[in-house]
C-alpha cells in the first residue's frame, strides 16, 4: 500500500512543493486546513487535484486528534504557522499559539493517537514526524557558519517560537521514543512565495517597474545576509529525513550567503534594469532586533543524507522576476494567485 503522508501549511509554499514531491514518490497525500472557506483552499485544489484534505487547526488540540484518527498517516509534516517575521511583533501572543504551541498540539495528536505513553518505547512502526524549524531560531549568532548544534539567540517572536517547537519536538524523540525530527532550514524562496516576504516583495517590485505600473520600490536594511536557496530543493530534505534509518536533526541551506542589495541588484538585472534609479531605502521597515547574517554548514545533511540543492542563487531570482513578469502581463492579482494558477 502507498505511504500516507499529512501535511499542515498545505496552502503555503513549502507545503505545495512537498506535495508535489511526494505524490510524485507515490503518497497519499492530506493536506490540514482550518475550513473550507479557506481563501487558498481553491488554489491548492487546482494545483495539487489529487492532494485530499482535512478538517483542523492548530490551535485546537481535538481537531488535531481527529484528523489523524481519520487520516492515519504514516508521516506528519507540521509546516503550518505564522511564518511571516516582521508581523510575529505585532501578533506574538497569537504567533506563539500557532507557531509554538501548535508543534506542541500535533505532537500529542499523534502520541495519543499512536497510543504512546510516559514510558519510552522503540518508534519502529510509529508515524513519523517532521517539524519545520527556521534558521532564524540562531538570531544573534554565536558563530558561522550555522550547523546543528550552534546556540540559538532568536531574536524576534517568530524565532522564539520556533525555538519552543524545535526543543520540544526533541523532547518527545527522548521521552516517548518517538521518531520526530527538525529541520533547520535557512532561506527559501520560489515564485509561489507570499507577496509580504522580501524575496517576492523585490521580485513582483522590479516586474512592476519594467512594466510601467510603478516607479520606484521601497526597502528596509539592504544590508542583512541570508543563505537563500530554493523551496522544491528544501522539500527533499524533508522528505529525506522522514526516509533515514534513525530520528535526527538537520540544517538545511546552501552554504553561500548573499545581502539584500545583492538580491536586488540580480533581479533588476533579469529584467535589465538600473536599480539605483528605483530603490529607495525606509528606515520605517527595519525590524525591531534585526538578524544580520545566517549562513548554514549543511555538511551533515550532504553525507548523511545525500542531500544537495540544485538551484543557484542567480537561477532563482531570475525565475522569480521571469514568472511575476507573465504574471502581471496577464492581468494575474499577485495577492491571490502567489503563481500558483
Amino acid at each position: 500500500m502507498a505511504r500516507r503522508a499529512l501535511i499542515t501549511g498545505i496552502t503555503g509554499q513549502d507545503g505545495s512543493y512537498l506535495a508535489e514531491h511526494l505524490l510524485s514518490e507515490g503518497y497519499e497525500v492530506w493536506g490540514l486546513v482550518r475550513g473550507q472557506a479557506n481563501p487558498r483552499v481553491p488554489r491548492v485544489r487546482r494545483l495539487l487535484q489529487d492532494v485530499r484534505l482535512v478538517r483542523g487547526d492548530l490551535l485546537d488540540q481535538g481537531s488535531l486528534i481527529s484528523a489523524v484518527e481519520k487520516v492515519q498517516p504514516d508521516e506528519v509534516y507540521n509546516l503550518g504557522a505564522i511564518s511571516f517575521v516582521p508581523m510575529s511583533w505585532e501578533q506574538a501572543e497569537l504567533t506563539a499559539e500557532v507557531t509554538g504551541m501548535g508543534v506542541l498540539r500535533v505532537l500529542e495528536a499523534i502520541r495519543v493517537c499512536s497510543g504512546i505513553t510516559a514510558s519510552r518505547g522503540s518508534s519502529a512502526g510509529q508515524i513519523r514526524f517532521y517539524q519545520a524549524s527556521s534558521s532564524e531560531m540562531f538570531g544573534q549568532v554565536r558563530e558561522t557558519p550555522q550547523t546543528e548544534r550552534t546556540p540559538f539567540h532568536p531574536r524576534s517572536p517568530y524565532g522564539v517560537a520556533k525555538a519552543y517547537g524545535h526543543f520540544l519536538t526533541q523532547n518527545y524523540r527522548e521521552s516517548y521514543g518517538m521518531f520526530a525530527v527538525s529541520g533547520i532550514l535557512f532561506n527559501h524562496e520560489s515564485p509561489r512565495r507570499g507577496a509580504e516576504f522580501v524575496t517576492r516583495k523585490v521580485s513582483l517590485g522590479v516586474a512592476r517597474i519594467k512594466l510601467g505600473m510603478a516607479a520606484e520600490l521601497r526597502l528596509g536594511n539592504l544590508e542583512a545576509r541570508r543563505d537563500w536557496g530554493f523551496a522544491g530543493d528544501f522539500v527533499r530534505a524533508m522528505h529525506m529525513m522522514l526516509s533515514a534509518a534513525d530520528p535526527e536533526d538537520y540544517v538545511i541551506g546552501t552554504g553561500r550567503t548573499h545581502s539584500v542589495r545583492e538580491l536586488v541588484e540580480a533581479a533588476f538585472a533579469a529584467a535589465d534594469l538600473d536599480w539605483e534609479r528605483h530603490v529607495v531605502c525606509d528606515t520605517s521597515l527595519h525590524r525591531p532586533a534585526e538578524v544580520d547574517l545566517l549562513c548554514a554548514d549543511p555538511k551533515k545533511a550532504r553525507t548523511q543524507l545525500g542531500w544537495e540543492p540544485t538551484v543557484s542563487f542567480e537561477e532563482l531570482v531570475a525565475t522569480m522576476v521571469e514568472t511575476d513578469l507573465r504574471l502581471l502581463a496577464d492581468g494575474g492579482d499577485p495577492e491571490q494567485d502567489s503563481s500558483w494558477a
